[in-house]
């Protein structure tokens, strides 16, 4: 059976989906990934016997899925699972601001439950501004398994921020912003209980923990040293990350 016949009639008998158009570069684990979806599971959807065998401009189902993803997949630079136990800011890192004005923290770095959550989480509503924490160069815009919408941004001396769960991005990679600037908004995508930020800082891709690096509680480093005690608190707000990664 052809590939595309095959496709149509899963559509038809209530596979729900949408058509993904595959761009250069994309491989089936990364479409799976983007979508949430198992590589295996657009396989069998498709009629393809070798999942590495797919080629630009090919049309192939989604299960599952409900809206398609127009800007190329490319792979994460991997966020490992490495993690450091230190509880001194370096000298070399960066003067990091928060990323979301009078944002109440709703979870912290560190150990939760059998998991590990790799950074903390400001609750904020949906459209919320998320400014970057430092300037430098977004070296990821696109979206991953888990952590829905996500920037990345590098910063030098081998530190690096993440802002994930994202609703909108203002920028896209290879772009350089400055420390403050709107890059994107709070939304509530990936795999998550309600809008939030979750919010990493890496050094050598190992995840530290951000109340290290941020300015204290009472205030904010640079732009006007505006108060944002509500920043620092931790509260119960039900957003959150739901999630192994963060």
């Amino acid at each position: 059976m052809a590939v595309a016949t095959c496709a149509a009639l899963a559509f038809a008998c209530g596979a729900r989906g949408v058509y993904h158009r595959v761009k250069p570069g994309e491989t089936l684990s990364l479409i799976g990934d983007a979508y949430g979806v198992s590589y295996r599971k657009i396989a069998s959807a498709n009629d393809i016997d070798d999942p590495e065998r797919i080629h630009a401009g090919q049309r192939i189902l989604i299960p599952g899925a409900r809206r398609v993803i127009e800007k190329p997949i490319v792979a994460l630079p991997r966020l490992a699972s490495g993690r450091s136990p230190s509880r001194i800011k370096p000298g070399d890192a960066p003067e990091l601001r928060w990323p979301i004005d009078d944002a109440p923290v709703t979870s912290l770095y560190g150990p939760r439950g059998s998991r590990f959550h790799d950074g903390i989480d400001l609750g904020a509503a949906v459209g919320s501004p998320i400014r970057a924490a430092a300037g430098g160069e977004v070296v990821f815009d696109g979206v991953l398994s888990g952590y829905g919408k996500i920037i990345i941004v590098r910063h030098g001396d081998g530190y690096s921020t993440v802002y994930a769960h994202n609703r909108r991005h203002h920028v896209a990679k290879g772009q350089w912003v400055r420390r403050g600037q709107r890059i994107a908004e709070v939304g509530q995508t990936g795999r998550v209980t309600g809008p939030n930020l979750h919010f990493e800082i890496r050094h050598d891709n190992a995840a530290r923990d951000p109340m290290i690096f941020l300015p204290d509680r009472g205030r904010a480093a640079g732009d006007g040293d505006r108060d944002v005690t509500s920043a620092g608190r931790l509260t119960d707000s039900p957003g959150g990350d739901a999630h192994d990664e963060g």
